[in-house]
């Protein structure tokens, strides 16, 4: 007993930690969410589901699709981007990796809003892209890009792809490449070696990009701001609007708490697939 509780010491600050800053505001949020509004700031403890109603609006729903599409969108072509990518750079020799992990890496050294302002520079009318579409003779007037939904959807690929790619990379680092250049020696063909051993090994680290990639870009609700406009609302977007203009925070608490749903269903699909071992069935 001395022993266990001499081992349990070290721990507690966690424990604390995560009781005071985790689990304490999502209690909090929770019972906010079943409250109303009073006033210009206050709230009324009078437990309804009134704001839970109010999300099923056509409105409202409509920004959750929104925010779903937006983030298979960019979840599909940063897989179509990070997964090759990450496989062929666990591929490279030491040197040529560090250095391409390096590059990837840079960016993040800088705030992202910087970065994000710096797409602003690209797709604004006469901007970069203009000029080198023109340039090549690929249009014959500037294009309107910069608060569109495309330049959103660039904006959401250029953020959360390095998470796809470190994922894919970890998994790829580990896989035996003698598995693969057995399965060509018995006469399978480039493409049959990766889909049949390749692709099945590294899946785990696909489905962990997805999810790294899928929640965050459900709640990126800034990208929409600086890259869309008022033109892409995403639940975030109507979650800090609740917040900051409306003053409407049970109604916020209450978008908050299904958009916590959603991603925690997510996770455990997630969490469901990989202890079943039902990835490599997958392919």
């Amino acid at each position: 007993m001395k022993k266990q509780r001499a081992l349990s010491l070290p721990v507690l600050p966690m424990y604390l930690f995560t009781l005071a800053f985790v689990l304490g505001p999502l209690i909090y949020m929770l019972a906010l969410s079943f409250m109303r509004r009073e006033g210009a700031w206050g709230t009324a403890a009078e437990l309804s589901l009134r704001n839970y109603r109010r999300i099923l609006d056509p409105v409202y729903l409509a920004t959750f699709r929104q925010s779903v599409k937006l983030a298979l969108i960019s979840t599909a072509l940063v897989a179509a981007i990070g997964y090759p990518f990450g496989y062929f750079m666990a591929r490279f020799s030491p040197l040529w990796r560090g250095r391409v992990m390096m590059l990837l890496i840079i960016p993040f050294w800088t705030s992202s809003l910087m970065r994000l302002y710096g797409w602003i520079i690209v797709f604004r009318a006469n901007g970069i892209l203009d000029a080198l579409l023109l340039g090549l003779g690929l249009t014959d007037r500037p294009l309107r890009l910069l608060y569109t939904y495309p330049a959103v959807v660039t904006g959401m690929v250029y953020a959360l792809a390095p998470f796809m790619i470190y994922s894919v990379y970890a998994s790829a680092e580990k896989l035996d490449w003698g598995l693969v250049e057995a399965a060509r020696v018995l006469g399978a063909s480039r493409i049959q070696a990766f889909l049949g051993v390749s692709l099945p090994l590294t899946m785990p680290g696909l489905f962990s990009g997805f999810i790294l990639t899928f929640i965050p870009s459900m709640g990126l609700y800034f990208i929409a701001d600086i890259l869309g406009g008022n033109k892409v609302v995403l639940v975030g977007n109507l979650i800090q609007e609740q917040l900051m203009k409306a003053h409407d925070w049970p109604f916020a608490a209450s978008l908050s708490v299904v958009l916590m749903l959603l991603t925690s269903l997510f996770l455990y699909l997630y969490r469901r697939l990989t202890r079943s071992g039902d990835l490599e069935g997958l392919v």
